[in-house]
């Protein structure tokens, strides 16, 4: 990897304020570190940072970082992490990685898929990117910005693996020599095409029955209160019906009390001189 020479100075502006005072003006704020330094808060021109990234292949990118009234001219670094704005895809901010030119590193470099899948192209079948980035390890100046993979011998069934990938000149590729990097797989039947959806369809009630028994669980809490205001209702008309017909009853008792009297006196009497004759004998 050729390293591209690229201008920077000291960060005065600090927090989001100068941020975003910084990004006004057009620079883009940056950190460079590295194990035997400390970090360091800088600024680039943020048209050069974004034509530096548009012209790679990746985003890893080796650069001569010149930074303004430093004590020393250059410092050879990494692109480590670029942030972007999420809507317009503009730089938000950048992390340089120093390194030394005679020591080794590790860093994650994209693998692109070249050619066309036999098993894609002649039986229809799919071409599965199972990973898309695979570290490397390798001086400064032979790090590979893109590995390419050849796919078009591949058939349906067919992967290639991370041991059969061949690594650049000097270049070493760390991790499982087994895992699968790009496979062909082979097409869907409509049967498991119908299968699936079959699976989605049968997914669907069990959503709903969800759904209903948290419903009735609520209908459930509702139907106790409003038994039991049913039961509070009753209770209370009760002890209404209780106390209403028993204050009118004791007061229509004397009442009632006080009519049987007169009235046996009045019918009492004639009552029994018009049943006395009856009881008699004519002479």
């Amino acid at each position: 990897m050729k390293s591209v020479l690229l201008n920077a100075s000291p960060r005065v502006l600090s927090r989001r304020a100068g941020a975003k005072a910084l990004r006004a003006g057009g620079l883009i704020p940056a950190v460079v570190y590295g194990r035997q330094v400390p970090p360091q808060n800088i600024e680039v021109n943020a048209k050069e940072m974004e034509d530096l990234i548009h012209h790679s292949a990746s985003e890893n990118i080796l650069v001569d970082l010149a930074i303004k009234d430093d004590a020393r001219p250059k410092r050879l670094a990494l692109v480590q992490e670029v942030q972007h704005y999420a809507l317009t895809g503009s730089v938000l901010h950048v992390d340089f990685h120093e390194v030394a030119a005679d020591e080794k590193v590790t860093v994650l470099v994209p693998v692109e898929a070249v050619g066309e899948a036999e098993g894609v192209k002649t039986e229809g079948g799919v071409l599965e990117h199972v990973m898309f980035k695979i570290k490397v390890r390798a001086l400064p100046k032979d790090l590979p910005e893109l590995l390419t993979v050849d796919v078009s011998l591949l058939k349906i069934g067919q992967s290639i693996h991370l041991g059969d990938i061949k690594a650049p000149e000097n270049t070493e590729i760390i991790g499982d020599k087994h895992a699968t990097v790009i496979s062909v797989a082979a097409p869907r039947t409509e049967e498991e095409e119908a299968a699936e959806l079959a699976e989605g369809a049968e997914a669907v009630p069990g959503e709903v029955e969800m759904i209903k028994e948290k419903k009735e669980e609520g209908e459930e809490g509702a139907v106790p209160a409003a038994k039991g205001a049913v039961k509070g209702a009753e209770k209370g008309a009760a002890k209404g019906a209780e106390k209403a017909p028993a204050k009118g009853a004791e007061k229509a008792a004397p009442g009632a009390e006080k009519a049987v009297p007169g009235a046996d006196k009045k019918a009492a009497p004639g009552a029994e001189k018009k049943a006395a004759p009856a009881g008699h004998k004519k002479k």
